[in-house]
């Protein structure tokens, strides 16, 4: 990637309780004391309120800023390059990744998923079925038997290069899925912010003026480090990227859909169908309820899936955008069901997903997400597949919103905000 592109960003790394800052290549001093004292200065769910959080629990992190705005996103090597959260008004502006603050400061670490949330993270897909990593050969596919694996959840990722406004991260691994296939995989993750003129180059849309923007772009690449192919009749993998947001009863998640496709146009049976005063179909746009309340998941095919979906809060006047690499011609997605399924190959591209309360009444969050997913990954030795995705934040005037969603989506968002 050019760095050139992004010569208006610094990038600090935070290791407590040491604070090491670079700055477009130049010395930059900074205050070292951000723990109790100056975590107290910020209201939870402010970005620096979760700046100073992590640093008083001495876990490492990386800042990377931009020089022209407030835009700022925070990494985690140790949480396999996720990013954290982000701000489109600095240490004071809204912390759009949603954080598992009680998790976190017990200290307790589960053999079996940690989930310390974050707004966009590294997994691999398949979640089920017979091509499964998550759960061990011959096991019936239950929660009880269900194992995120310790490269997804636990182990940290080397830091292969920094620049002034980016990160790659960089991990070996080995996975074996339930029908005995084994994997030898190298993955990388670069993640790069990007400028709000970078970010409406790549668009081909105007951002006006006056409006608080964050915006990066990760590229996820995973490669058959190994001497035997991936092949369909053994299992492949993907890359799968999960972002997780702060819910309310305010916000709409929008994915545009492809009308001319054949075949169901959104799977809403995840866990149990999804009422119909929380998904509408209507007009080439899929609408789904965010409030954290009800525990529900939804996914677009290949054949229906577009590069760009989005969510919006009309009570704060917060924009999300989503976009994603999808191939141009047919190919295969994996199948992330568990249990038996008619087609291991038949999964979608975009899903989004709501918290609530399960059975007992407990809930993890409450958060939701909006993922993305590459194609299968059918590699011979030392081939690569590369999984990239755009995240942007926008926050301000809501005629200035619409015009944008107007632009790149073709669509009213006075209609978004009203569908529920």
């Amino acid at each position: 990637m050019n760095n050139s592109i992004f010569n208006n960003c610094r990038l600090s790394l935070l290791i407590a309780p040491v604070v090491l800052m670079a700055a477009c290549g130049s010395p930059a001093k900074k205050n070292t004391k951000m723990a109790e004292t100056e975590k107290s200065a910020f209201v939870k769910g402010s970005y620096g309120y979760d700046v100073a959080f992590f640093e008083s629990k001495k876990i490492q992190t990386i800042e990377i800023k931009d020089n022209k705005s407030e835009a700022r996103i925070l990494l985690i090597p140790a949480y396999q390059g996720r990013v954290m959260t982000s701000s489109a008004n600095g240490n004071e502006g809204e912390s759009f990744g949603w954080i598992n603050y009680k998790l976190i400061e017990s200290g307790v670490v589960s053999n079996q998923f940690n989930p310390v949330g974050g707004e966009e993270r590294f997994w691999l897909g398949p979640e089920g079925g017979p091509f499964s990593i998550y759960f061990p050969e011959g096991a019936e596919q239950v929660f009880s038997n269900w194992v995120v694996p310790p490269v997804l959840d636990t182990e940290s990722y080397n830091i292969k290069e920094v620049d002034s406004g980016s990160v790659k991260f960089a991990k070996n691994t080995v996975l074996k899925n339930a029908s005995s296939t084994e994997f030898n995989i190298g993955i990388e993750r670069t993640v790069l912010l990007l400028s709000q003129d970078t970010l409406s180059a790549l668009f081909k849309v105007n951002i006006p003026e006056g409006l608080n923007v964050v915006a990066y772009q990760t590229d996820n690449t995973i490669t058959n480090t190994g001497e035997n192919a991936w092949t369909k009749d053994k299992g492949l993998l993907s890359v799968w990227l999960l972002c997780m947001f702060n819910p309310s009863p305010t916000t709409t998640v929008f994915v545009p859909y492809n009308p001319d496709a054949k075949g169901v146009i959104v799977n809403d049976e995840y866990f149990g169908k999804v009422p119909s005063d929380r998904l509408i179909v209507d007009n080439g746009t899929v609408y789904f309820k965010i409030d954290g309340k009800h525990r529900s998941k939804i996914g677009l095919p290949p054949e229906r899936a577009k590069e760009l979906c989005g969510s919006y809060d009309s009570e704060k006047n917060i924009l999300t955008i989503l976009w994603c690499t999808i191939p141009a011609s047919p190919v295969s997605y994996v199948n992330s069901k568990w249990g038996k399924q008619d087609d291991p190959y038949k999964g979608d591209v975009i899903n989004s997903y709501n918290d609530g309360p399960v059975e007992d009444g407990s809930i993890m969050g409450p958060f939701y997400e909006i993922e993305t997913s590459s194609p299968a990954a059918e590699l011979k030795p030392a081939e690569s597949l590369t999984h990239s995705q755009r995240v942007v934040h926008i926050q301000g005037d809501k005629e200035k919103l619409a015009k944008i969603v107007t632009d790149l989506f073709g669509l009213d968002l006075n209609e978004i905000a009203s569908k529920f």
